[in-house]
């Protein structure tokens, strides 16, 4: 019979803290990211180099080339 293989645990994802999509000054609060047209305020569009995407529904905007 062949050796067993050990198991290897897997670590749990990092997910991005909620705290950090806001802006918070005394009592006013701020979102920091754009938020999907199409799914509403909740759902923030993700950052990429050449365009921001929402993971949600896959909503796409290009930046401007300069």
């Amino acid at each position: 019979m062949g050796a067993k293989k050990k198991k290897v645990e897997k670590k749990p994802k990092k997910r991005k803290q909620t705290y950090t999509y806001y802006d918070i000054n005394g009592e006013s609060v701020k979102p920091n990211h754009r938020t999907c047209p199409k799914c509403g305020p909740g759902y923030f569009l993700a950052e990429h180099k050449d365009r921001w995407t929402c993971g949600h529904c896959g909503y796409t905007e290009f930046k401007e080339k300069k």
